[in-house]
């Protein structure tokens, strides 16, 4: 039970946040009040002869709200039931370099003799660290910026009401829902704002604010006769936007195409196993761009620094500029500017400015994802600006930017793609997955099928999943649909790191062709 103390230090904390992010809209400088806050630890940290610092202030508000149209046993009746969930946290975090290594301490009590106790701790941590030093970090120049972005946005969403919000998923619900076949359905809404400032002794004083929105709507349908159940889903592609997207969603739109393909689903005959051409859409081949191709390009899991958690890649530093990965229409970016990408920012957690870089050119294997104190290690000047924290309490470190595939050629259709196949399938939404820890082998299965024959889109089928290792499916891509249908799609819970932290990642792509790849039946 939360007592009357801890609700007023709760709304103190609250009101304090809000008027410490609340610039004005047109200012391209921080807030001079967390600049005097940032100032104490790197002050301090100056004293305590630390040889860096950097210190981000953070608030986050996080609000889900959910409904779930579920049959009553016994009755028949549809039960609604909804959700609301509206948290977030407020604190700091002070990084230092002393005696040559890092240190990092937090607290969620952000006033000026607390950042002073936490940045003396951090040079505590460092210097305790520097008894198992083997050699110096090393950081990569960077610029110093003062500066403030944010996610363009029209419409605050937690301004808008939650009845408005809830009866739009009640009504996509509904028509997701709308036959006796469909046993159950859902939809939600998700919004989630990060205000952060990071000041380093390098001379910089960076403000953001970035906002995400992200829905879904699923059906199940359910054959009792059969004892078989099967699923469909429509997920709109998650963004850095305000609420303006929301009706671009086209929620109840969707909710009733999910509700006629999830009972084709049901009645689809299984797919017959062997090799087959593939024709996959952006919101199913975003996934496997960012399990074979963004995951093998991060440098910490080349290095081994991950393999105790989330693996190793096999594209080991001794192939970087020289390995082949897909054929030569193959070209892959790192990107934190692009518009809308769930990993777009203004500048990193290293104080980097938001960049674009190659990973992957006509097939060859160009550039890892880095941060400043990796750079040095492949050689490199600087920084690709992939450094960042899922919390205030967290330590920043190396994660996936946005990662998109390059668009064919502007006359490529969607038709030409399947045009040109006697024997395929076309996958159509993102389904379970699983990959080695090189990011080397791999098995994908996805949201719904549809067979194609002598050039044509046929009925659906099911039970489909396809195999390959990363090498022969990208070299396997032998066509690439125009920018006209380039999409973005991604994830806000990339999991890494230990303790496990989450990154939101987008990853754009139009519909592409691969060649005779594996193709087996799953139950």
């Amino acid at each position: 039970m939360l007592s009357r103390r801890k609700f007023i230090q709760s709304s103190t904390a609250t009101a304090f946040a809000e008027r410490l992010f609340a610039a004005p809209a047109d200012s391209k400088r921080p807030n001079q009040e967390l600049e005097s806050l940032g100032g104490v630890a790197l002050a301090e940290a100056k004293k305590l002869k630390a040889t860096y610092c950097d210190i981000r202030i953070i608030r986050y508000r996080r609000q889900f709200v959910t409904i779930r149209l579920n049959p009553e046993r016994g009755t028949g009746k549809t039960l609604e039931v909804p959700n609301i969930a509206d948290g977030g946290s407020f604190g700091f975090g002070v990084r230092v370099i002393a005696d040559g290594c890092w240190g990092f301490a937090a607290s969620p009590i952000v006033t000026k003799a607390e950042i002073a106790r936490i940045t003396g701790e951090a040079v505590t941590v460092a210097r305790a660290n520097a008894v198992l030093k083997q050699r110096p970090v090393q950081l990569a120049p960077v610029k110093a910026y003062r500066d403030r972005w944010q996610t363009p946005f029209e419409k605050d969403p937690f301004s808008v009401p939650i009845e408005e919000r809830l009866e739009l998923i009640r009504t996509a619900a509904a028509a997701a829902k709308k036959d006796k076949r469909v046993f159950s359905a859902g939809c939600s809404l998700s919004f989630a704002s990060e205000d952060k400032y990071f000041a380093s002794s390098e001379g910089s004083s960076i403000q953001q604010l970035n906002l995400q929105t992200s829905a879904q709507v699923n059906a199940t349908a359910v054959d009792v006769a059969k004892a078989l159940s099967k699923s469909r889903r429509y997920v709109p592609p998650p963004v850095t936007a305000g609420y303006e997207y929301v009706p671009i969603m086209n929620l109840v739109e969707n909710a009733a195409r999910v509700r006629e393909e999830v009972i084709e689903h049901l009645a689809a005959p299984p797919v017959t196993a062997g090799k087959k051409d593939l024709v996959l859409l952006p919101n199913h081949l975003w996934l496997t761009i960012h399990e074979s191709l963004g995951h093998s390009t991060e440098l910490d899991r080349a290095l081994g620094y991950e393999a105790n958690y989330a693996g190793t890649s096999f594209l080991t530093t001794d192939k970087l500029g020289k390995a082949r990965i897909g054929s030569d229409i193959v070209n892959v970016w790192g990107d934190r500017t692009t518009a809308r990408g769930l990993a777009t920012i203004g500048y990193d957690d290293d104080g980097v400015k938001a960049t674009k870089f190659p990973i992957i050119e006509k097939g060859i294997f160009k550039h890892y994802q880095t941060i400043r104190d990796q750079a040095h290690l492949i050689g490199e000047k600087e920084s690709r600006g992939c450094c960042f924290a899922d919390d205030w309490s967290s330590v920043p470190f190396q994660r996936m930017p946005n990662v998109w595939l390059e668009p064919g050629k502007a006359t490529t259709s969607l038709d030409d793609l399947i045009g040109d196949i006697e024997d395929g399938i076309l996958i159509d939404g993102d389904g379970s997955f699983s990959i080695d820890q090189q990011r080397y082998n791999f098995q994908f299965g996805g949201d719904a099928f549809w067979a194609i024959k002598k050039g044509k889109r046929a009925g659906m089928v099911s039970q489909v999943a396809y195999q390959s290792r990363t090498t022969d499916f990208w070299q396997a891509c032998d066509a690439i649909a125009g920018p006209a249908y380039w999409q973005q799609w991604g994830a806000t819970n990339d999991g890494k790191g230990e303790p496990p932290q989450s990154n939101s990642v987008s990853h754009g792509c139009s519909p592409a062709r691969f060649r005779q790849i594996n193709v087996i039946q799953t139950d």
